[in-house]
């Protein structure tokens, strides 16, 4: 067999297993040492290829898209720091739990460490931050690597699903000619399956559990980023049963669709109340069970660190589970579906009347303040009720989260709301909502400011070269609005050189430049104008100009305004 016929069977050999494992997705970048498997994916029509020129947004592209579709989504490139590219994303799908598969093409072993162009050194050079990292072997026509890669690449997809999900990072060496052999018939394959299985708690955990929570009367969920595979249906059936308040991060999911008989106990307000010491007084807990990853909300940390409550119960699949507030007394390691019984009689609660009457007063302090306010927060609140039915939200880090979190209350809208939490960084938004819109296939929003938005302007790229339905909403405070409710503020002198940082750019030549509709707003009613006109073309940008300083003193009134009544009426 000659070296054309050993690459091509060692390349379709590994595209082969991708697909037998159920991998149907590629996000390629261009480059000369990935050739083979660019061209293996592309011949191989049951892939769906999508491109992207800049490695580090591709990167988020294909987070995104893994985000939602819970399935590997593979990264392909070249050698050399275009795979250091990557690294961004890989460490947000390491924490955030999402299944990449990342294809680094690298020079032969005997032009590594001598200086030869494009070449530095791949292997494991992700580190700590994928489940694993092979370094496979050249196409040498050994009768033994065929096997060594198939089976390898099986494994890749099982290690990339199983719990919990994570990057895996494959280094595939090539040397040239780097063509196809495009008539080689493909040989039958030896691909060994894997059959997935499931963490279940056993049954004294089970009747532990149970006892626990009959016993209680001062007892409330916590709901934050969830996997895929979570059931809200018998969430919601086992939350009735026990008739405890449920605190649901807005990444959640759950704050829409909520069954009629199970609205009473959905809080969306969480964030507002537990800025009042005599609220939290009131609702202090002798149980917390927490479904996810710890929520967004500030004020809901400071408060579990300091009530500690007696038992705290994370749910999660992960043994080295989520606890960034060292207040975790009991890890159930096990999917939910430990609690998915409705074994529990009706409880009384004795703070559900509570926290239900708390949110419904931090509510309309909410609605009057989205009504009458200009700032972000009200702009925001603007914007998430004009959301059609069927959309998607997607959020920026910092403040923009923050807001989402604050003003989007429970609704029978179907909206589903996604950011990056694994590490809440501000760079590949822009991308990842774009491989979010890809995957889910309906139209969606980007909620952003202004620093990150230019952190990820090429991401743009992905617009020419795929459909899409994206609008984004840049906030265009001129800077890094989030600092300003930050001690930091207060050094004045300082604060806009280190922090404030303004830039002072606009972006609708950035909108020209990728053909989006483009709109500047500078006021709310154009603002509403601007959601409500029919949209012209794939890609929308508008630009809204708030600022800083105003930002901060209207959320502050709304906050302070909510304390205040909350702690006239639970004044101990």
């Amino acid at each position: 067999m000659d070296n054309s016929q050993n690459l091509t069977e060692y390349v379709h050999t590994i595209v082969q297993s991708f697909l037998r494992a159920g991998v149907k997705d590629v996000v390629i970048s261009p480059g000369s040492r990935s050739t083979p498997l660019a061209y293996g994916f592309s011949l191989t029509k049951e892939f769906n290829i999508y491109m992207q020129i800049d490695e580090r947004s591709a990167g988020f592209f294909a987070l995104g898209m893994a985000k939602v579709k819970n399935s590997p989504v593979l990264l392909l490139c070249t050698s050399g720091t275009a795979a250091a590219n990557y690294f961004p994303a890989i460490v947000e799908a390491h924490y955030a739990r999402i299944p990449l598969i990342v294809l680094t093409a690298d020079r032969p072993h005997e032009l590594r460490e001598v200086g030869a162009p494009q070449a530095i050194d791949q292997v494991q050079m992700y580190g700590n931050h994928v489940k694993w990292s092979v370094d496979y072997p050249l196409a040498d026509g050994n009768k033994e690597t065929t096997p060594f890669v198939e089976r390898h690449t099986g494994r890749a997809v099982t290690l990339a699903m199983s719990a919990p999900m994570g990057p895996i990072h494959i280094n595939i060496p090539f040397r040239e000619p780097l063509l196809l052999d495009f008539d080689y018939k493909i040989k039958s394959s030896t691909y060994t399956s894997s059959i997935p299985g499931a963490i279940i708690a056993p049954q004294t955990t089970v009747d532990w559990v149970e006892e626990t929570i009959r016993y209680t009367k001062r007892g409330f969920l916590i709901v934050g980023e969830l996997s895929k595979s979570f059931s809200k249906e018998k969430f919601w059936i086992f939350a009735k049963s026990i008739q405890w308040p449920v605190l649901a991060d807005a990444l959640s999911q759950l704050r829409s669709g909520v069954p009629e008989d199970c609205q009473h106990l959905l809080i969306d307000q969480y964030d507002a109340l537990l800025k009042s010491e005599n609220f939290k007084e009131a609702v202090n807990p002798d149980v917390v069970i927490r479904f996810g990853a710890q929520p967004v909300s500030k004020p809901l940390s400071i408060f579990l660190k300091v009530s500690r409550p007696r038992v705290y119960m994370a749910v999660d699949e992960d043994p080295l589970f989520r606890d960034s507030l060292g207040v975790v007394t009991h890890h159930i390691h096990s999917s939910s579906q430990v609690f998915w019984k409705e074994m529990f009689d009706i409880q009384t609660n004795e703070t559900l009347s509570i926290w239900t009457q708390a949110n419904s007063l931090s509510k309309q302090h909410v609605e009057y303040y989205i009504e009458d306010q200009q700032d972000e927060g009200a702009l925001v609140g603007t914007l998430i009720k004009h959301i059609p039915d069927g959309h998607d939200l997607i959020s920026g880090s910092s403040m923009p989260i923050r807001d989402v979190d604050t003003f989007f209350s429970q609704t029978t809208k179907d909206i589903a709301i996604y950011a990056n939490r694994g590490t809440n960084g501000i760079d590949g938004v822009v991308s990842t909502a774009l491989g979010i819109q890809r995957a889910r296939n309906r139209p969606a929003t980007l909620l952003i400011g202004d620093i990150s938005f230019l952190h990820d302007t090429n991401g743009l790229l992905v617009s020419r070269f795929h459909e899409t339905d994206l609008t984004i909403v840049v906030m265009n405070n001129d800077g890094g609005g989030i600092f300003s409710y930050l001690p930091q503020a207060s050094e004045e002198i300082y604060f806009e050189k280190l922090f404030g940082t303004p830039t002072g750019l606009t972006f609708e030549a950035i909108a020209n430049m990728y053909q989006a509709e483009y709109f500047y707003v500078e006021s709310k009613q154009d603002f509403q104008n601007a959601l409500t006109t029919a949209k012209q073309k794939d890609l929308r940008i508008i630009e809204v100009k708030t600022n800083r300083h105003d930002n901060v003193i209207a959320h502050r009134h709304l906050w302070t305004g909510i304390t205040e009544e909350l702690d006239r009426i639970w004044n101990n």
